[in-house]
């Protein structure tokens, strides 16, 4: 039993370039990088683009006009992320998804972060995630990567308790009388509730028996890129991918749903949607594993309580993340806040969501 992601054999070796790119100045670190990696690139002509989105990193493409397609990402690691990424999972990942035709090319890992392959198609938005079209693109393709198997025979484990328990343990400071943050002793649940759920949670989300599989866990919606010209969406950003509980990454998923900068719940799917997404993820995912397409009304609707049980995990996996970014993050974003949001709609969304029952 492991938790371990194991990469395919003959894998490309992944280059190590041993440069330090400073996040307050990306673009000369990353001019130094595609040095490296396109020597052929003419630096008077190399252009870049600074990307705002992420939360967690620092992010530049860098490209000629003469081949405009061919765009290489430059990612700066945000300050302490290496506490609550596990960076060579992340490397791994990379490795499996792209082995298996669902990332990019990985070019180079430096000191403090990574090069890789632009997916040319656009981000998609809180809109775009409920279009009927987009949504059954997105169900397969989770399907596609719930069912790679990259665990080399071991019984896989989820991750997602230890994890949790260790972003607790990074925040768990903060929680006391002598704790320098008026907020969080003010917005944020004690501790000692926080400590409670969590393993209410271990209980009784753990017998729901949802299969263990390989996860992206943070499906947000600029993380799911459309490409209109081939028809297909493509995941990106997997920092926190790992082996865990196929409901958790769909839970999660739908919670995504209500976006990121000013996160409005009301748009969480209803259960007519979700029921439509389940059943196209479902038939791809029997289709992938079991070789059939035959859903039954019963796994449709188990998966359904599975999935919205877990979604109450992702609220309090975010939440923990966000009071770390709190402490350490260079970003200006209300980290704080977030977190008070995402532990507010645990517990607003917990009683509807307990009552729910799996079928006999």
């Amino acid at each position: 039993m492991e938790t371990q992601i194991h990469v395919p054999v003959g894998s490309p070796v992944i280059r190590k370039i041993p440069i330090f790119v400073d996040e307050h100045n990306v673009t000369e670190g990353a001019m130094k990088l595609i040095k490296e990696l396109r020597p052929a690139w003419d630096p008077s002509l190399v252009k870049t683009k600074l990307f705002t989105d992420g939360t967690t990193n620092k992010l530049v493409g860098c490209y000629v006009d003469d081949s405009p397609d061919d765009v290489v990402l430059v990612r700066v690691y945000g300050n302490k992320t290496e506490l609550i990424v596990d960076r060579d999972n992340e490397l791994k990942s990379f490795q499996v998804l792209h082995a298996n035709g669902c990332a990019p090319r990985l070019y180079c890992t430096f000191q403090n972060g990574i090069c890789y392959e632009f997916m040319q198609g656009d981000a998609l938005g809180t809109q775009d995630v409920r279009d009927p079209t987009l949504l059954r693109l997105i169900a397969r393709e989770m399907a596609r990567i719930h069912a790679i198997h990259a665990h080399n025979g071991c019984i896989p484990k989820p991750n997602l308790w230890i994890k949790m328990r260790k972003y607790f343990s990074l925040v768990a400071t903060e929680f006391t009388e002598q704790a320098s943050n008026v907020r969080i002793q003010q917005e944020v649940p004690s501790k000692a509730v926080l400590e409670q759920e969590m393993v209410w949670m271990k209980e009784h989300l753990s017998t729901l028996g949802s299969p263990v599989v390989l996860c992206h866990n943070d499906l947000l919606c600029k993380n799911i890129i459309h490409n209109s010209k081939e028809g297909h969406v493509r995941f990106i950003d997997y920092e926190y991918s790992s082996y865990n509980y196929q409901a958790f990454d769909i839970g999660n998923h739908f919670n995504e749903f209500a976006g990121m900068s000013e996160p409005d719940f009301g748009l969480y799917p209803s259960r007519e949607m979700q029921m439509e997404w389940l059943k196209v993820y479902l038939k791809a995912y029997k289709l992938f594993t079991k070789k059939t397409e035959e859903v039954s009304q019963r796994e449709l609707e188990t998966l359904y309580v599975q999935v919205n049980k877990f979604a109450l995990a992702s609220h309090f996996f975010w939440g923990f993340w966000a009071l770390i970014q709190a402490k350490y993050s260079t970003i200006d974003f209300d980290f704080l806040g977030y977190a008070v949001l995402r532990f507010n709609q645990y517990f607003k969304t917990k009683p509807a969501v307990m009552a729910l029952q799996i079928p006999e």
